[in-house]
């Protein structure tokens, strides 16, 4: 296959760990996997909290919830789709199917849109939640700064995960353009359902350097005036 095909040389070349650490979606995931680790870790260590006439623990997003559970869930799961996905990089050069490297590509858009969408969601709902939360329900400001951190990272999310689709779309126009030829081409040449070898003109034969001899018309006229001389 063509060296480069969707952002990548060809297959079976060694890792590099400076040359992946240094690319741009690679940047962008570990962020996305740092992100995700503070927004599920601040409503898990400090998103629930105890009331006084309660034992029962609250979340802190006005008692909902369903806000901690979502914003729990989606941090979770996103952390998983890093690290899937950081694997799926370091393997991605040694894929040798063109086709196999543009399924990956493909499915890095759609993933990385599709959470882009979640994080989106998730932070207007934690921050609406957040503001409509009653002074009266935690009125020592308990997890405060935790619930603004899980808010604030929620919203930097949206744009890493949307920066992950643009470069993974990037490659897959980039590998469009450069994969000329997949596994599947077939050298006409060597197609088994051609009956015949093609037909191909034979040279024209030159000149025949052994032919037969003429004789020059001067040695006639030669020959001819003598008969006449010989005549008179």
């Amino acid at each position: 296959m063509e060296g480069g095909a969707y952002g990548a040389g060809k297959a079976g070349g060694a890792f590099d760990l400076q040359t992946f650490i240094r690319q741009p979606h690679t940047v962008l995931r570990l962020v996305s996997w740092l992100f995700a680790i503070v927004v599920f870790g601040s409503i898990v260590n400090e998103g629930y909290i105890n009331d006084s006439k309660e034992s029962e623990k609250f979340c802190i997003y006005n008692r909902n919830r369903n806000a901690c559970n979502y914003g729990v869930t989606v941090g979770v799961l996103a952390f998983l789709t890093c690290v899937l996905y950081l694997a799926l990089d370091v393997y991605f050069p040694q894929i040798s199917s063109v086709k196999d490297r543009k399924k990956a590509v493909i499915s890095d858009i759609g993933v990385s849109a599709f959470w882009a969408f979640l994080w989106f969601v998730g932070f207007c709902f934690l921050a609406n939640q957040w503001q409509v939360s009653k002074p009266e329900h935690n009125p020592m400001n308990e997890g405060s700064d935790a619930a603004r951190a899980a808010i604030t990272f929620s919203f930097f999310s949206i744009f890493t995960w949307v920066g992950q689709a643009v470069l993974a779309f990037q490659r897959y126009r980039i590998g469009a353009d450069s994969a000329l030829f997949s596994q599947d081409y077939t050298d006409p040449s060597q197609d088994s359902t051609m009956p015949y070898a093609p037909y191909a003109n034979e040279p024209e034969a030159g000149p025949d350097i052994g032919g037969s001899y003429q004789q020059p018309a001067n040695a006639f006229d030669a020959e001819t005036q003598g008969y006449q001389t010989q005549g008179y």
